[in-house]
């Protein structure tokens, strides 16, 4: 039996802005945050607390983080590469911190400088850290369903990162097809896995959109038992060492899948479209999103309508 309603994770102000070669004016970024949480969305990934030298475009996390509006029940979330950037989220008051593991060696190392098993015992000392000030910490398994230099990633690999990092007392545990490198039914088969190893763990999904299947993984994924996905304003994103790689799949398509199948969201969809026009017009081109350039059904009826009138 799959659940009614479907909570949706803004991850466009840190995983799809920090693809952008141009700074995004901080003032930008706030109103857009601002939209985004007026809009209803409960959890928002922020920023990123990585260093300005490695990625440029998060130099104002602190700031952001002080500007934007807190709204009640909107949960402001912060990632963080290591112990360094946990206690500057910290210090920056993030709600919920948040780290990725990425499942594949060769991924990880390039993306950290550790192995696997090192970052894990950095997840221990972050978990340590944020569990002295009573502050949420989740896990990102990042290539769960491939890797862009290893290929296949397997199931036992992301199941071993799982287990270890469930055992450290973590909130929610986060399986992410980082390059859009799965298929329904193997994000079906790895959920029904972890659900089986972990079954108390809140899971959730962060899909990209490279081969189109970003929306079917996460009905089946549904259909599967997660009510919690990821997603990005106007699909915005990529994967920085795969130049294919295409953004997350886009909020307003999202919201739009699970609200026209009856899974309430709670997400206003006209604001998060406003939040990705600015971003659009910022930006200087289209972005991916279906729902921002055709709109609902009920839009497209209503266009039809007038045309067949006209």
């Amino acid at each position: 039996m799959t659940a009614q309603s479907a909570t949706i994770v803004e991850v466009g102000p840190r995983d799809g802005f920090q693809m952008e070669k141009a700074f995004i004016p901080t003032d930008l970024k706030v109103r857009v945050i601002d939209l985004l949480s007026e809009a209803g969305l409960r959890s928002i990934e922020v920023t990123s607390f990585v260093s300005p030298k490695v990625i440029p475009q998060m130099a104002d996390a602190a700031e952001v983080l002080g500007r934007i509006t807190r709204r009640p029940g909107t949960t402001c979330k912060a990632l963080v590469p290591n112990l360094k950037g946990a206690e500057r989220a910290l210090e920056a008051k993030a709600d919920v911190l948040e780290l990725v593991i990425v499942a594949s060696e060769s991924y990880n190392r390039r993306n950290v400088g550790m192995t696997v098993d090192q970052s894990i015992e950095g997840c221990a000392q972050i978990a340590n850290a944020v569990g002295a000030k009573s502050i949420p910490l989740e896990v990102v398994i990042g290539t769960s369903f491939g890797c862009p230099i290893e290929g296949p990633v397997p199931e036992t690999q992301v199941e071993r990162i799982a287990r270890a990092v469930a055992a450290l007392g973590i909130s929610r545990l986060s399986l992410a097809d980082s390059i859009g490198a799965g298929n329904p039914a193997q994000v079906s088969r790895l959920v029904t896995r972890i659900k089986n190893a972990l079954p108390g763990m809140p899971l959730s999904l962060h899909l990209h959109n490279t081969r189109g299947l970003g929306l079917a993984n996460a009905l089946a994924g549904f259909q599967a038992g997660v009510d919690t996905f990821d997603a990005g304003l106007g699909g915005l994103g990529g994967c920085p060492i795969f130049p294919g790689a295409t953004g997350n799949v886009a909020t307003e398509d999202m919201v739009n899948l699970f609200e026209e199948m009856g899974v309430s969201t709670g997400v206003n969809l006209d604001k998060v479209r406003e939040a990705s026009r600015l971003m659009q017009q910022f930006l200087d081109r289209p972005l991916p999103s279906y729902i921002l350039r055709v709109g609902t059904a009920s839009e497209l009826y209503a266009k039809a309508a007038l045309a067949n009138v006209s």
